[in-house]
Parts: structure tokens; C-alpha cells; sequence
């Protein structure tokens, strides 16, 4: 759990450091620090189910062939 906390805290200062220097808005940067993450993990969800897909037809491939 720790590993996870200290990565999401990295993460939203890294988020909120590169757009906080590329528009020098706090609000903005916190905005995005906030909402990328959020949509991210989103992502990170379907990009699993297209993993886990991609092995179990490689795994029956093997199977197969």
C-alpha cells in the first residue's frame, strides 16, 4: 500500500509540476494533476482487458499449435 501511495503522490507532482511550468496557472496545473490521473486509472483498466485477452489467445494458440 505504501508503494502505491507514494506512487500516486509522484505521480500527481509530476502532472501538476509539467503544467504548472508549461502555463504557470496553479489552477490549471492542479486541475490536471487531479483529473489525468483519474482518467488514466480508466484507461489503465481497458488496456488490462486487452492484455489479458492478448494472452489467453496466445496461450490457446500454443495449445493449438
Amino acid at each position: 500500500m505504501a508503494k502505491s501511495l507514494t506512487f500516486t503522490m509522484m505521480h500527481f507532482t509530476i502532472a501538476f509540476s509539467v503544467v504548472y511550468l508549461m502555463t504557470g496557472d496553479i489552477m490549471v496545473g492542479g486541475a490536471v494533476a487531479l483529473i489525468e490521473p483519474a482518467i488514466n486509472s480508466v484507461g489503465y483498466f481497458f488496456h488490462e482487458k486487452v492484455w489479458e485477452r492478448f494472452h489467453q489467445k496466445q496461450a490457446h494458440a500454443v495449445q493449438v499449435g
